[in-house]
């Protein structure tokens, strides 16, 4: 919208070279900045020498290479994910500006009331899933965050690009020797980014499951793989069991409710494809772009 001005924390990132990019291509006034969050007075300083509308923040530690990473790095998983993203909020609330915030929606698992192919997931639903550090810490930081007035949570899961750039859930499960065949929610960077910015121009808030509606297995996002991108491609399987033997930290598998997120859009006129149909068009994308 006229006058607004986005300033993208995390700006080295994945995540975020994606959304300076599409903001650009809008013809949006975009600034990014790599200045920790936990650094009280350089927040401070860059919210005033920039003077943003909107703040993204895209920062925050995943681990390399993986989540585990956060297991062996509890102080430093702490600094940037819990007293970092909460520093960057209240600084925004306290001169007035929106922040979208780009969190996580790996705080659930799979239960008795929440079996695979049954009742998913909704924004209200407490978190269950603490097996690893960095979604334990991850659900606690949700809880106080979403108390203020100027934040917009958004919990993606397994994101995707359109290219197989490292950070991609496509990159991460095609290199894996084995993987478990368990449905997820599924967030497509190209179908949902456009989606925050306009979450973010209307200034909504509170807490938003953020993925294409529906669940796919890895396997089927292999076969799909497969199909348009790399023929002749072949995986092997195994079970949560096996995985967990290899793994310092549990990984999360659900699948969560879209109702909230889909009813918002439909306001601006914005349909999300469902993950299916939506991965396929992403695979049709890589073909066309020459991706193997």
């Amino acid at each position: 919208m006229a006058g607004d001005k986005f300033l993208i924390w995390g700006g080295e990132g994945w995540v975020a070279g994606h959304l300076k990019e599409l903001l650009q291509k809008q013809g949006k006034e975009v600034y990014s900045t790599t200045v920790r969050m936990e650094n009280r007075e350089s927040v401070l300083a860059e919210l005033e020498k920039i003077q943003p509308t909107h703040v993204l923040n895209c920062a925050g530690v995943t681990g390399r290479p993986n989540v585990d990473w956060c297991e062996d790095n509890k102080e430093a998983t702490v600094r940037s994910n819990v007293i970092g993203a909460l520093n960057l909020t209240d600084c925004c609330w306290l001169k007035g500006i929106h922040i979208t915030v780009f969190a996580t929606g790996c705080i659930y698992h799979y239960d008795d009331a929440h079996p695979i192919g049954g009742k998913t997931f909704t924004e209200e639903d407490p978190a269950n899933f603490s097996g690893s550090y960095y979604s334990a810490t991850k659900s606690k930081v949700e809880e106080i965050m979403k108390q203020y007035s100027n934040a917009l949570i958004l919990r993606l899961r397994m994101p995707v690009s359109d290219d197989l750039h490292p950070r991609s859930f496509v990159t991460k499960i095609a290199k894996y020797e084995k993987v478990v065949d368990i449905p997820n929610s599924n967030t497509l960077l190209t179908d949902m980014l456009p989606a925050s910015i306009l979450l973010a121009e209307h200034k909504d808030t509170g807490v938003y499951n953020f993925t294409n509606p529906g669940a796919i297995s890895h396997n089927e996002v292999l076969d799909l793989f497969a199909k348009y991108v790399r023929p002749g491609f072949t995986y092997k399987n195994f079970t949560v069991e096996e995985q967990s033997k290899i793994l310092k930290a549990g990984r999360s598998n659900c699948e969560l409710d879209t109702t909230k997120l889909v009813k918002k859009l439909k306001e601006y006129n914005y349909e999300i494809p469902e993950v299916h149909k939506a991965y396929e068009e992403c695979f049709k994308r890589m073909a066309a772009g020459g991706t193997k």
